[in-house]
């Protein structure tokens, strides 16, 4: 590296600097701690996930009195379990009202949680009660809590005569639309239920956002709507893309699911009906599904830069270029300065 000073070239030493004992402790502490995670998940979670791959692209039978499974790959019809997951009306049906009911319930979720965490955000009395409040499903609903709850009729709204809501939207929508949107209103408690999570998400974004900002568009004559939409949102935008992709992950692996439930049958029905092979095959369809789920979520709000973002961006480089191209003449300067200083050198 070399810095040009008084039009000579001075060489600078760049400086290593070693990893002080300390840190390495702390560093060494830190693994440790990793690694009964680590053993963990290599034990129920990579583990788990490659048998199933196995049972998945295999023929799985029951050795009857003998007890265990015999696994047998299927060669080059390996793909006679997926054939038969699409051959199953029931699993392909789930799977369209799936995607229909995940599309449209997601984003409600997420709005939903945006409003009220900027409702709780406020300098309000009980604050934190209401947070606690909005949390609670989230420690209480889970696994059989949930499914007493939505037997009992907890999960719908009474008020409200879902079934008027039902019959005026199947009246001008197609039954592959209409059908989605009135299972959002029959379970709408139990869709609002998800964002607890998602609501003390944004409640931490919104903290992080600089105050500065909002009393320079204040002053600049800014309406509150327009510093939501040019200040809020777009500082929000990581934690929304993050909101829904825990939520796609949160609503898929539900007890309540039915894809889930169905696959959940077929893995302990009989070699006819079903067996561990063909679930393993219907579970690596459904997590493909679920994936690309996620994959159009994050091009749907990592498509589209910022166009403040670009232009800062745009003019990062420029300065950059520019930049270099100053120290490219500082450089040439200092070249001839050490020729008009030293004629021999020529």
């Amino acid at each position: 590296m070399s810095v040009t000073m008084h039009n000579r070239p001075v060489k600078v030493n760049k400086i290593r600097v070693k990893r002080g004992k300390l840190e390495a402790r702390e560093a060494r502490t830190g693994l440790i701690f990793m690694i009964p995670w680590l053993i963990g998940a290599a034990i129920f979670l990579v583990y788990p996930i490659f048998e199933s791959l196995r049972y998945s692209v295999s023929d799985v039978k029951a050795n009857g009195l003998e007890g265990g499974m015999s696994v047998t790959f299927l060669g080059s019809a390996w793909n006679a379990n997926y054939a038969g997951a699409f051959e199953r009306n029931d699993f392909v049906q789930g799977l369209i009202s799936y995607v229909m009911e995940t599309v449209i319930s997601v984003p409600v979720i997420v709005v939903f949680a945006l409003i009220i965490a900027m409702m709780l955000n406020q300098k309000i009395r009980g604050r934190s009660l209401f947070r606690l409040i909005f949390f609670l499903p989230v420690i209480i609903v889970s696994g059989p809590v949930l499914s007493l709850l939505t037997g009992d009729g907890a999960s719908s709204l009474t008020v409200m005569d879902t079934q008027t809501v039902t019959t005026a939207i199947s009246s001008f929508l197609p039954p592959a639309i209409a059908d989605p949107i009135a299972n959002l209103f029959a379970s709408m408690v139990t869709i609002l239920w998800y964002a607890g999570v998602p609501i003390l998400i944004f409640i931490s974004a919104l903290q992080k956002v600089d105050k500065a900002q909002y009393e320079a568009a204040y002053v600049d004559g800014a309406s509150p709507w327009e510093m939501f939409w040019k200040i809020t949102l777009p500082a929000l935008k990581p934690m929304i893309l993050l909101n829904c992709i825990y939520t796609i992950v949160f609503v898929s692996s539900n007890d309540s699911n039915a894809l889930i439930l169905l696959i959940r049958e077929t893995m302990i029905g009989s070699a006819d009906t079903g067996g561990p092979d063909l679930a393993a095959a219907m579970a690596w369809v459904y997590a493909v599904v679920m994936l690309a789920l996620c994959g159009i979520f994050t091009a749907v709000f990592l498509g589209r830069k910022d166009p403040y973002e670009r232009e800062a961006k745009k003019t990062d480089r420029r300065m950059k270029r520019e930049r270099r191209t100053e120290l490219r003449i500082q450089r040439r300067q200092g070249r001839r300065a050490k020729r008009a200083h030293h004629p021999a050198a020529r």
